[in-house]
């Protein structure tokens, strides 16, 4: 009897050992996930402090009147002493708002935060913008340097694009080369060299630029958001939905994105001497999981186009439901690129390509470097996927300007129009458990 008593102890010891290794979580690279990704809830308002509500300050729904002082001064009031302020239901206008220590934004059900159709609501400053430190337009929110910055609650940020998405595809047609920042307009969201950051409940959408837009900030969680621009009737420009630009520990969870770019894009810099500029950096420690990508979105995940170093970014447990790729690198012959220990797993649905790596030339610049600056892209897995697409693997074998080793394809089913996996490509790379059936050709 004995015997048996001391049997069922020594189980009952080993037992919650078993589990916690089952359950234990790394990054690519065999770092561990820390708890602080896995155990985030979303904040509530009543946990932040004191609430303003705007419209106890004077402030009314209106599509048409521009609130930007009255708000703004509503932000001022709650730093003081640190406070949450509130949109109420309702449609309140606004240009550029700066978000100050001790504040967060909390969107009350039926809210809305309409950003201005004008520009002239968005006084120049000194920004991050497209891998360089510039003089160019403010965000609708932004928070620069804060520590505990929180936006949360169920309603709407709306950037109201219409306008700035006709005028730049105007400018394109009459300029093909223009870039994406000539023309004037606004991003959604704007966080920069903030920590402790907690955005969750809201919806974002309809941004004239990049839709949320991060800087240099460390340890930000995404949480349940719903990332939406459109395909018609206009379409929108360059409203990517989360621009993470030389961030670290970031966590994106239960997000929706419906947007006509890349869903989620790691930044960091680009042009010939990116990495020796301190203002551009590493994106590592990203974790996307139990996200939804809808079929009017570019990448899911894609590396660039301004990019410098990648490390470590684990996305796993999505859906997607015909975006035009799971993964995508985008290899700048103009900019040291290094794309390393990113794992992709446990995917399911329909995409156009399901991986594409290649040279990436939009606005190509070497200045005054005369050689290709080579970019690599190493211990990238793709595993556990059941994907309906046309093409499996697109990429094509460039040693000239970038190299792709130690690539795992593993278990993955996939139906598609082709079904190549351009082994040649690779400078080392693995199929194990790869089902590629090519679907019947229609006349």
């Amino acid at each position: 009897m004995m015997k048996i008593l001391a049997t069922v102890a020594l189980l009952a010891c080993m037992l919650p050992l078993s589990a916690a290794k089952k359950q234990t979580v790394v990054f690519p690279d065999g770092t561990p996930v820390d708890e602080w990704f896995l155990k985030a809830e979303p904040r509530t308002p009543e946990s932040l402090g004191r609430i303003y509500n705007i419209a106890d300050y004077g402030a009314v729904s209106s599509t048409e009147k521009v609130q930007t002082e009255l708000i703004q001064s509503v932000i001022d009031r709650a730093a003081k002493s640190g406070g949450v302020v509130m949109i109420p239901e309702g449609i309140y206008k606004s240009g550029a708002l700066h978000f100050r220590q001790g504040t967060h934004l909390y969107l009350a059900k039926g809210a809305v935060l309409l950003g201005s159709e004008s520009i002239f609501d968005f006084p120049l400053c000194q920004t991050r913008i497209e891998g360089e430190i510039c003089r160019y337009f403010p965000a609708l929110v932004n928070a620069e340097g804060l520590d505990g910055f929180t936006i949360c609650g169920q309603g709407t940020i709306d950037g109201n694009g219409s306008d700035y998405w006709r005028a730049f595809r105007l400018r394109r047609q009459w300029n093909p080369q223009c870039t994406n920042k000539d023309e004037m307009r606004p991003r959604l969201l704007y966080l920069a060299h903030c920590t402790n950051v907690q955005v969750s409940g809201v919806s974002l959408q309809n941004s004239p630029f990049w839709t949320c837009h991060c800087y240099k900030s460390d340890h930000v969680q995404l949480i349940g958001l719903r990332l939406f621009s459109p395909v018609r009737p206009i379409a929108s420009a360059s409203a990517d939905g989360i621009d993470m630009d030389a961030c670290s520990n970031f966590l994106i969870r239960e997000c929706r994105f419906t947007v006509n770019d890349d869903a989620v894009c790691l930044k960091g810099g680009k042009g010939p001497w990116a990495d020796r500029d301190t203002t551009n950096g590493p994106c590592r420690n990203i974790l996307v999981e139990n996200c939804h990508f809808d079929n009017t979105t570019g990448s899911c995940l894609t590396c660039g186009s301004e990019s410098i170093h990648v490390r470590n970014v684990l996305m796993r447990n999505c859906q997607v439901d015909g975006a035009s790729h799971l993964l995508l690198l985008k290899l700048r012959p103009d900019t040291p690129q290094l794309y390393e220990y990113i794992t992709v797993e446990n995917v399911k649905g329909s995409c156009r390509r399901l991986f594409e790596a290649g040279s990436w030339r939009q606005f190509f610049n070497l200045k005054d470097r005369s050689d290709i600056p080579k970019s690599y892209a190493s211990h990238i897995t793709m595993r556990h996927l059941d994907i309906d697409c046309q093409r499996f693997v697109n990429t094509r074998r460039n040693d000239e300007e970038y190299e792709l080793s130690d690539f795992v394809f593993q278990d993955i089913k996939v139906w598609a129009d082709d079904v190549q996996n351009h082994q040649e490509a690779f400078h080392s790379v693995v199929f194990d458990k790869v089902q590629a059936d090519e679907k019947p050709k229609t006349k």
